[in-house]
């Protein structure tokens, strides 16, 4: 993803894997059934090479509910 300056840079979304500074590309939905309402979504974002690592996270757990592109979850929120 080309910036066309550094204020879009700063803000654009990162990924959520720690350490990680990669443009997000990936919107994980998920929500813990133990704290949150059945429709409530929290959200991690992913680069390319952590989609994978952080869907297996939550999806261990039985938190995941959607895996979405941003463009997708942007036109839909």
């Amino acid at each position: 993803m080309i910036f066309p300056d550094a204020a879009d840079a700063a803000t654009a979304p990162i990924c959520s894997a720690k350490g990680c500074r990669a443009p997000a590309v990936w919107v994980l939905a998920w929500n813990n059934p133990k704290l949150h309402t059945p429709e409530r979504r929290k959200t991690w974002l992913a680069c390319e090479e952590h989609r994978e690592h952080l869907s297996e996270f939550l999806g261990m757990r039985g938190f995941l509910k959607d895996v979405v592109t941003l463009q997708e979850w942007e036109a839909m929120n």
